[in-house]
């Protein structure tokens, strides 16, 4: 049996469905492009998202020609609130933001865009999914991830899961037909995948402004590939859909089975955050003790405070982010070709939650998130004396 086989075995196993519903990808951002093309073929139309995302979770929106419509998230699911969410959609993308699942809420959704496609963005929770009363997942297509900064210590591969439920059978067939049958991943992009880690090692080890030169200089190249290209905040996408080659399939096989050891300490790290931090900061409610989350979110209340608690945790030597200040993370180059206005009155509550997010990482160990709580405690701290 071929690693690919092993894969969508251990993917299936871990979900309870099927191995040929699953479709392997090169970036999980190319299966959902295949997915809006395949909508757009019906015609024109819009797709229910959010800017607290990434701007690769929209570009696959605007490159198969449909246009992004913004709800409000709610504040404790970091996802689509159910009781504004868009009308008139052909699809809608319900993501679960650093892998929170919020399975009520979900299922609001489910329910509130009954007749249109739901497409479930579970890029950072690898093979967790939204489910129904019953145990069966809610979405139509459910995209999952093995990109950088994801779950596992992967750096690219994607996987598509497509619903057999699916009503519309003439979608199904269009979306499972490309998707099984994508070019595989070679040449120069074949290239940089194998010495990705190798290139990413020598430029860390530079002085921060030549490094910097250094990966913009290679990117051009194209002898690096980067977690976000140029063209992709812009609008654009990098490489056409593609599946992925030999290599990045051993790495994902070879990773998988260590997803319980990553999410037991992953949970770990944020049980120790929401027990230290839940008087100094918000927390998404959603976010529970229990959830193995790709990064640990927060607000802390004043946005000045926003960067300058990120300078800190870093300066302490703790890998704090602002995973997605600015919306549309890392920022559109232009907001107007995302079909996004900044200041929208609309989507005041997710701005403001923009303007303070913050976030811990969840990839260490007990002592590392502890000493992680104690510096934003001090900072915060520090910062609330300075106003008073």
């Amino acid at each position: 049996m071929s690693q690919a086989h092993d894969v969508l075995a251990m993917l299936a196993d871990r979900t309870g469905t099927r191995a040929a519903d699953w479709h392997l990808v090169f970036k999980a951002r190319h299966g959902m492009q295949v997915v809006f093309e395949e909508i757009a073929v019906d015609g024109p139309g819009s797709v229910a998202t959010q800017v607290l995302t990434c701007a690769t979770a929209v570009d696959p929106i605007l490159v198969a020609g449909l246009t992004p419509v913004y709800g409000e998230v709610h504040p404790d699911s970091l996802a689509l609130d159910p009781d504004t969410l868009p009308p008139g959609a052909r699809a809608v993308v319900l993501q679960h933001t650093f892998g929170i699942i919020d399975e009520e809420r979900a299922r609001q959704v489910r329910q509130r865009a009954e007749g249109v496609l739901l497409v479930e963005d579970s890029c950072h929770c690898v093979t967790r999914m939204a489910r129904g009363e019953d145990g069966t997942p809610l979405a139509d297509i459910s995209v999952h991830s093995f990109g950088i900064e994801k779950m596992l210590p992967t750096r690219f591969g994607g996987a598509i899961w497509v619903n057999p439920a699916l009503s519309d059978r003439d979608l199904h067939a269009r979306i499972s037909g490309r998707l099984a049958t994508l070019p595989v991943v070679d040449g120069r992009l074949e290239v940089a995948v194998r010495s990705y880690r190798t290139q990413n090692g020598v430029l860390n080890r530079l002085p921060a402004p030549l490094s910097g030169r250094a990966r913009k200089a290679l990117v051009a190249t194209g002898i690096l590939e980067p977690a976000i290209a140029p063209v992709e905040t812009r609008g654009g996408v990098s490489h056409p859909p593609m599946a992925p080659s030999a290599s990045v399939i051993a790495q994902i096989a070879q990773a998988l089975p260590g997803l319980d050891a990553t999410e037991k300490r992953r949970a770990a790290a944020v049980a120790i955050y929401r027990e230290q931090l839940a008087d100094l900061v918000q927390i998404p409610e959603s976010a529970t003790a229990t959830s193995p989350l790709v990064r640990f979110p927060f607000f802390v209340a004043d946005p000045t405070d926003a960067e300058p608690t990120v300078r800190k945790l870093t300066a302490a030597g703790h890998y704090a982010g602002r995973w997605y200040r600015p919306a549309l993370f890392p920022g559109a180059a232009n907001p107007a070709e995302y079909h996004y206005t900044p200041g929208d009155p609309a989507l005041a509550r997710t701005e403001d939650l923009i303007a303070r997010i913050v976030n811990l990482p969840t990839d260490v160990a007990p002592d590392a998130a502890v000493a992680a709580a104690g510096v934003l405690r001090e900072s915060l701290t520090a910062s609330a004396s300075s106003r008073t």
